[in-house]
């Protein structure tokens, strides 16, 4: 019995869908959910265009579609299934295998992205456990990607052979010129990808110590932490958010920048939230600017953050006056009694400073902070343009000069990003 042969006869959602066994040297998995992708095969030839990693390589393609999908979408669904098919009989000489599960035929109902992520994950996993290699690295990414020339080396050369290192968030970039879209979509996704640093250097400042993007279309993990971590989920929209929460307090999972991804800046309809619906809401109302979190909120994080070492060493009779010191927003979100309750709870759990520091912000998680940031920008702070809240935050860090414009201060942002 192989390493996972008990968890996928308990979680996977089907049976063995792939009948050609892997290669012995199979050492990466690339998954790809492709609903309503006619144009998949520009992410194939991408592929095709990469260096050869020091081992064997597959794709899985996941068509599938939602049950509100229209007949459009359908169409396109059955044609990137085609179109992937004759691809891979013209291309039979590569460096990787592909795969094509058409999950039209699976189920007729109830295909979520994250369903479709989990149907091509579960299957990479068996295929690892047929081969016995619990470090198999499983990529996931988007049908309407393409990827750095280095992408399956660099991957490779910095996961294999690392126990230290089981999962990652890869470095990615949106297109910010060219001729395949409007410029307002080019516009409009220089300033959500701006959000979205923003956001990730706001919890940095803050001093959160799990800071890394959540993009479903640039996230690798080993087998064997896809198994411990339950798999992949299946919501409908934000299965990689969820996903990547439960695969941190194992521990190992560090940013990869020595590659890169290129989501697509499309408009899309096809999740409920996420790049998509953002930019077809800004391109419709020309001129909009995004907004995004108050820096206000990550100052108050930010204090509060920075108190685990103090509250290791008080005594509980000191709690109610470090309570009544925190800034008012964290007071509004979480009441005395939960205050004590809780930090009481995580002293009595810990035997030093790095265990509580960790249990700490096990309850401080990820999931807290948004329920945080959305319910102060209700009671307390406004949202504000997303490049007025970056340049408040860098002048915050010491950043005195910086460029402006939402795409100029996006480069600056990435440039930190690939400073970390």
């Amino acid at each position: 019995m192989g390493f996972a042969s008990a968890w996928l006869g308990s979680n996977a959602l089907f049976p063995g869908i792939i009948q050609e066994a892997p290669s012995n040297n199979t050492g990466i998995v690339v998954v790809v959910p492709a609903f309503d992708e006619p144009g998949i095969t520009d992410l194939l030839d991408s592929f095709a265009s990469c260096s050869k990693p020091d081992c064997g390589a597959e794709v899985i393609i996941v068509a599938n579609a939602p049950d509100n999908a229209e007949e459009n979408s359908l169409s396109n669904t059955r044609e990137s299934i085609s179109a992937a098919q004759s691809w891979k009989d013209k291309n039979r000489d590569l460096f990787f295998k592909v795969h094509i599960i058409d999950g039209l035929r699976l189920i007729s109902s109830g295909w979520s992205v994250g369903l479709a992520r989990k149907t091509g994950m579960d299957e990479a996993v068996r295929r690892f456990d047929f081969l016995g290699n619990h470090d198999g690295i499983i990529l996931n990414i988007d049908a309407d990607c393409t990827v750095k020339s280095n992408y399956f080396d660099a991957v490779f050369r910095e996961m294999n052979g690392r126990p230290d290192r089981k999962a990652c968030s890869i470095y990615f970039e949106h297109p910010l010129s060219g001729n395949d879209f409007p410029e307002e979509v080019y516009r409009s996704v220089a300033m959500y990808e701006l959000h979205m640093r923003y956001f990730v250097r706001g919890l940095s400042f803050a001093g959160f110590p799990y800071v890394h993007h959540t993009v479903g279309s640039a996230i690798a993990v080993k087998a064997s932490s896809y198994v411990k971590a339950g798999g992949m989920n299946r919501r409908q929209a934000g299965e990689d958010f969820y996903f990547i929460q439960k695969l941190l307090p194992a521990g190992g999972f560090f940013n990869l920048t020595s590659t890169t991804v290129y989501p697509s800046p499309r408009v899309s309809a096809r999740v409920p939230f996420g790049t998509g619906p953002v930019i077809s809401r800004l391109v419709e109302s020309a001129g909009m600017q995004l907004t995004s979190y108050n820096p206000g909120a990550f100052e108050e994080l930010r204090t509060l953050f920075a108190m685990p070492d103090e509250l290791y060493s008080a005594e509980p009779d000191q709690l109610g006056h470090i309570y009544s010191e925190l800034p008012p927003g964290i007071r509004g979100f979480i009441s005395s009694d939960e205050w004590n309750e809780r930090i009481n709870e995580i002293r009595n759990n810990t035997s030093g400073r790095d265990s509580f520091r960790k249990r700490f912000f096990g309850w401080f998680n990820m999931f807290r902070i948004v329920k945080y940031l959305n319910s102060v920008h209700v009671s307390l702070f406004s949202k504000r343009p997303v490049e007025e809240c970056a340049g408040i935050l860098l002048k915050a860090m010491g950043v005195d000069h910086y460029p402006e414009g939402p795409e100029n201060m996006l480069l600056y942002f990435r440039q930190l990003d690939l400073m970390d």
